[in-house]
């Protein structure tokens, strides 16, 4: 049988790592298979892909091909033949990021986002998507308190609500793939919500 595939999304800041591993946690505890991974990287190919996407300069066009690259090997290298195995694949972004990210964020082309999406995944799309959302002046004081910032967790303001926005336009694209979770909640309110959804995959 096979597994299902469970991405967390959300704008830096928004706190979605910080239940990745709990969630999966909770998985095991029902005696699932389950892999944890992340975008970019996930390989070793797309961590070296990784380390150029959140350090250096490039165009909005390489960027986004990069991250394309990045996941086409993820895919074949790793999730689809845990999927295949029956385990769970939890993975911290896909290619929601892309779209909210290189679309909304640098104001790429959505035509080419897709065309790229259809090349490399094919109709793969994941069964659950959370998205953590949180107004982007809230993320930038959580981010600005935790870590020194990478090329995208630099950017201003305006760049992070565009990016937000995008998101949200994603949600309601695919209502039924997602689950919104309120990131000014506090922890524990966030897990009961997510604990409550897995009963429901």
């Amino acid at each position: 049988m096979r597994g299902r595939f469970i991405t967390f999304e959300g704008i830096d800041g928004a706190g979605k790592s910080t239940h990745i591993d709990w969630y999966a946690q909770r998985l095991r505890e029902r005696d699932i298979r389950t892999l944890v991974t992340r975008e970019p990287g996930g390989s070793p190919l797309g961590e070296r892909l990784r380390d150029m996407l959140l350090s250096e300069a490039m165009s909005m066009e390489t960027e986004t091909l990069l991250m394309f690259a990045a996941r086409k090997e993820h895919l074949e290298q790793l999730i689809r033949p845990a999927l295949a195995d029956g385990t769970w694949v939890i993975c911290d972004r896909f290619t929601d990021s892309t779209y909210a990210y290189q679309g909304g964020g640098r104001g790429g082309c959505l035509t080419q986002i897709e065309a790229l999406e259809r090349w490399v995944q094919g109709a793969l799309q994941p069964d659950r998507s959370y998205l953590f959302d949180l107004p982007a002046q809230l993320a930038a004081a959580r981010r600005a308190s935790a870590r020194a910032a990478d090329r995208f967790e630099a950017e201003d303001l305006a760049f992070f609500e565009r990016v937000r926005s995008a998101y949200l336009q994603r949600v309601a694209q695919a209502p039924d793939r997602f689950q919104v979770i309120d990131s000014r909640q506090e922890i524990e309110a966030i897990r009961s919500q997510l604990d409550q959804d897995i009963a429901t995959l």
